[in-house]
C-alpha cells in the first residue's frame, strides 16, 4: 500500500485527468467550439500535468512509494 500523501496525489490527478477528459468530449462533440472553451481545455491539460508531475515526483522520493512501485514491477 502507498503512503497517505501518495493516495491524495493520485486522487488530484485521476480528478483533474476526469475533467479534462470531460472537456475534450465537449469540444469534440460540438461543431464549433468558443475560443473560451479552448482556453479551458488548456488550462486543464496544464493542471492534469501538473498533478501527474507531482505525483511522478512523489513515488521518485518517497520511499514507501518507491518500494511498493518496485514491487509492481
Amino acid at each position: 500500500m502507498a503512503c497517505s500523501e501518495y493516495q491524495r496525489l493520485f486522487d488530484a490527478c485521476a480528478s483533474a485527468r476526469e475533467i479534462l477528459n470531460e472537456q475534450r468530449a465537449v469540444i469534440f462533440r460540438s461543431p464549433s467550439v468558443e475560443e473560451a472553451r479552448v482556453d479551458e481545455v488548456l488550462r486543464s491539460q496544464v493542471k492534469y500535468a501538473q498533478a501527474y508531475q507531482l505525483l511522478r515526483n512523489h513515488v521518485e522520493s518517497c520511499f514507501g512509494c518507491r518500494t511498493v512501485a518496485a514491487a509492481w514491477v
